[in-house]
């Protein structure tokens, strides 16, 4: 698959994820636990039968040792897009380091953070690109 087809999936595998999560807000509106909105967004996805990995271990290796679990993603989506869902009043600098550091360990180039405490969620929604995309 060439880099151009590549940036198409991971780009057309992005739109599916924020059109599942708009579904989810439009739903259960602002406001609720973070946990409460991943575990919709996973039925979201089920229901449009997308592929996705829950609460995805990221290996980190420091020096020449590798530890097994590093960090857990939220989601991974196709094993092609990382995503992070966050409840808090704005996305911050250190929400988009988490994401850049998981996308660099996962050696992914797409992740998107998910802000569902937003009254509007294309608000709330932020595209991390790492790499070639």
């Amino acid at each position: 698959m060439s880099n151009i087809d590549s940036s198409k999936e991971i780009n057309q595998i992005s739109e599916k994820i924020i059109r599942a999560a708009i579904e989810v807000h439009k739903s259960m509106g602002p406001g609720l636990f973070e946990s409460v909105y991943e575990k919709c967004l996973c039925y979201e996805l089920e229901l449009q039968k997308i592929d996705f990995k829950r609460q995805k271990f990221i290996p980190i290796t420091y020096k020449d040792k590798q530890f097994d679990y590093g960090f857990r993603a939220d989601l991974v989506v196709q094993e092609k897009v990382l995503v992070e869902l966050k409840t808090v009043s704005s996305i911050l600098p250190i929400h988009e380091a988490q994401v850049i550091n998981y996308l660099n360990l996962s050696k992914l180039s797409l992740g998107l953070i998910i802000n569902f405490s937003v009254p509007r969620l294309k608000d709330g929604i932020k595209r991390i690109v790492c790499g070639n995309l």
